[in-house]
């Protein structure tokens, strides 16, 4: 299992839409929320994103082609 630690900020279209929801139901990755700040019309989410590397960089893909800014920060591959 891998995981990524993955900033995430939202404008005020996307702070409106379920996309947390939407990696955990359509991709094959355990979301794990660890930091947030969301009002009306911004927002940021640090999240760990846990899975395979391929299921990650799918939903970071997935993630990037919302409009939402998408930041890496730590990437880490367990056993």
């Amino acid at each position: 299992m891998a995981h990524v630690d993955v900033n995430v900020t939202a404008g005020r279209e996307q702070v409106q839409e379920p996309w947390i929801w939407r990696l955990s139901r359509d991709f094959n990755v355990r979301v794990n929320i660890r930091k947030a700040n969301i009002d009306a019309d911004f927002g940021w989410v640090q999240i760990e994103l846990e899975g395979s590397i391929e299921e990650i960089q799918r939903a970071t893909a997935w993630l990037m082609t919302t409009g939402l800014t998408v930041e890496a920060l730590q990437r880490a591959v367990g056993a």
